[in-house]
């Protein structure tokens, strides 16, 4: 089923004659265009694609399937001028459309109807040519990091091997980072999302790098801790390591009950029971994985709230972590994708933390 016959379906399926699509993130997915302004107004036969001035040749060039609109002024009016003359009745719009469009909607006297994910529901399935462009997002990703392993040592700062590995990923063609890069060494690592400081790595730190690369508009996410060399006091080596296996054989127990017809929230289970039988439970405390495509986080969610089964197609984290105050943290993110039988992992860095110099 094509993109757009999946989202006619939807809408019968609602309840609504048409629906206004304005997260910029899902109207590329349906239409194609990588500007960052612009609507789409569908129905069982409508197809409009509306936008301003400043994306008319970019539209020409990158829109397909739909009727492109040039509006400089009041969309809203347009929308449901446009609307009315398509029989729209009922018209849904995507519940995370701004408050002050939807009172632009009001104004109209048009019946509309709030939709919750509607296109992020079909986002969840990724097709061979979104598997292609994630797959080439991941080896960005992962030569970059490599091209800056030999850097990530005592005396260097989280910041400068944060700016470093931003560098490498633009110049290994990403055309953007997907998400503010994490570097988190020593106490700082027990924060799951620290941001890079000005922080000197020391010897027997936890570092933890959290990255993600770009191909095509399309992501990929992942996470590898390292353990610095050397030996000083106080450093808890013997307990670092042991969260460290704790948290890879989360890591490995989760991935292994990754297939077509499980439910998330199994999935999350495995990792979870892991850590809680090793005594670091309450030391976890995020989701186990989420969906990773045109952005870093969507459906699914591998979480105890996870309400999702896994099929054929689905491209998920998995990134069980332990986070101890004043001793470190450790965190190890793959990504994988379901299949009919068992999964795929795409990511194929080591998980080795020691390195040596």
């Amino acid at each position: 089923m094509t993109r757009l016959k999946a989202i006619t379906e939807a809408l019968r399926i609602k309840g609504v004659d048409g629906a206004l699509i304005s997260n910029i993130t899902n109207v590329r997915y349906l239409s194609g265009f990588t500007g960052s302004s612009a609507y789409l107004l569908i129905g069982r036969k409508t197809r409009l694609f509306i936008t301003d001035f400043r994306y008319q040749d970019q539209a020409a060039h990158e829109v397909s399937g739909f009727r492109i609109e040039i509006v400089n002024d009041n969309p809203q009016g347009f929308i449901l001028e446009k609307a009315r003359a398509e029989g729209l009745q009922v018209l849904g719009f995507e519940s995370t459309v701004s408050y002050g469009f939807y009172r632009g909607l009001l104004r109209k006297g048009v019946r509309t109807k709030a939709l919750t994910g509607i296109v992020e529901e079909i986002r969840r399935i990724k097709d061979r040519t979104e598997l292609g462009l994630i797959g080439q997002a991941v080896r960005r990703a992962e030569k970059s990091f490599l091209e800056i392993h030999p850097q990530i040592r005592p005396g260097v700062t989280e910041l400068q091997i944060a700016l470093m590995l931003e560098e490498r990923l633009k110049k290994n063609g990403c055309r953007r980072v997907p998400f503010d890069i994490i570097v988190a060494a020593g106490k700082n690592s027990a924060m799951p999302h620290a941001h890079p400081t000005g922080y000197r790595i020391r010897p027997g730190d936890l570092v933890v790098v959290d990255w993600g690369g770009e191909a095509g508009g399309y992501f990929s996410d992942m996470t590898r801790t390292l353990l610095m060399p050397g030996d000083r006091g106080g450093t808890n080596l013997s307990r670092k390591r042991e969260i460290y296996a704790t948290v890879l054989s989360a890591n490995q127990e989760a991935t292994a009950a990754v297939a077509s017809g499980v439910h998330a929230g199994t999935v999350d289970r495995t990792a979870r029971d892991v850590i809680q039988k090793a005594g670091y439970g309450e030391f976890f405390g995020h989701g186990t994985g989420h969906g990773v495509g045109l952005e870093v986080h969507e459906l699914p969610r591998i979480s105890r709230v996870g309400r999702e089964t896994l099929r054929p197609g689905m491209v998920f984290t998995i990134e069980p972590g332990i986070y101890i105050p004043d001793i470190g943290g450790v965190r190890i993110e793959d990504m994988v994708v379901a299949k009919d039988e068992g999964r795929t992992v795409m990511t194929s860095l080591s998980r080795e933390p020691s390195i040596q110099h």
